[in-house]
């Protein structure tokens, strides 16, 4: 999961994606994202995947005068309750 805060607004973000995509290196996918609804709009939260996380760091260094990240690998929540011992039960109760 990738926290990213817009140091200068959403503006110059969202005019660099239309402009440039979002400039992935190969191997480093894009998933889903959602915005903080407030009206700063200024965070976002984006689920992406990769076997490299070395990746990230292309990723980021090419939005870091526009952007500051937090990136945390994270797991589904029947797997984390697998890993303390508690078996969430039939699919879909575990979100």
């Amino acid at each position: 999961m990738v926290i990213e805060t817009y140091t200068s607004g959403p503006g110059p973000v969202y005019r660099r994606a239309a402009e440039r995509g979002r400039m992935l290196p190969l191997g480093l996918r894009y998933v889903d994202s959602w915005v903080v609804d407030d009206d700063a709009l200024d965070r976002c939260f984006q689920l992406m995947e990769t076997d490299d996380p070395s990746l990230f760091d292309a990723w980021t260094a090419a939005w870091s005068d526009l952007a500051s990240f937090e990136i945390h690998p994270v797991i589904g929540s029947a797997q984390a309750a697998g890993r303390v011992g508690v078996d969430v039960g039939p699919p879909g109760l575990e979100d």
